[in-house]
């Protein structure tokens, strides 16, 4: 996908403050004990299309609104994904903001995980 200059700017300056894990990494964990807490932070519409096995669904619009009731603890892992990694880091960035200790951005996001062949809900 064809990003902006602004958009592709906001990106990277996020990326330097968030870790991100690899599509590998988080099947990886998927498939030996699950993870504390998959979040999907794309639209409504694209989660309705396919999302990975255990995900959750929480828009990248209202994340920041609802993450706190949904997930009080502030040490739990959590893991955000997107379509390609660009929404997920700037979820990411943001929930580090509102003080959540262990939370990394899923490199590649839904495409890296389709193009892996990698299982999804549908």
């Amino acid at each position: 996908m064809q990003h902006e200059k602004g958009f592709i700017a906001l990106c990277a300056a996020a990326r330097a403050h968030v870790k991100t894990v690899s599509i590998a990494e988080v099947k990886q964990q998927l498939d030996i004990d699950g993870l504390p807490l998959l979040i999907d932070v794309r639209e409504e519409s694209e989660w309705a299309k396919g999302h990975l096995p255990q995900a959750e669904h929480m828009g990248r619009g209202i994340i920041e609104r609802d993450i706190e009731a949904r997930v009080p603890d502030k040490q739990t892992p959590i893991v955000v994904y997107c379509g390609g990694g660009s929404r997920s880091v700037l979820a990411a960035e943001s929930l580090q903001k509102m003080g959540y200790t262990q939370v990394v951005s899923m490199d590649g996001g839904w495409r890296a995980w389709n193009a892996a062949g990698y299982p999804v809900l549908r």
